[in-house]
């Protein structure tokens, strides 16, 4: 009977522990969130229309025509 109590409460931590419901974005490189964080940027949006979060170094570079 203890075993069935361990095993019971070992799961109803593991369920609170996992985060769940983040869809990846830009080539999985991204997560679609609310608000990102500071060291994201909001580059595209998601289909569920929150804005997909990227870590600068995952973006891609803006090359400008006009600078050399």
């Amino acid at each position: 009977m203890k075993l069935l109590w361990v095993i019971l409460t070992a799961l109803l931590l593991l369920s609170q522990l996992t985060p769940g419901g983040t869809q990846k974005c830009w080539n999985l490189h991204g997560k679609c969130r609310r608000t990102c964080s500071k060291k994201e940027k909001m580059y595209v949006y998601c289909t569920n229309s929150k804005p997909c979060c990227v870590k600068f170094k995952f973006q891609p570079k803006i090359q400008r025509p006009w600078s050399l």
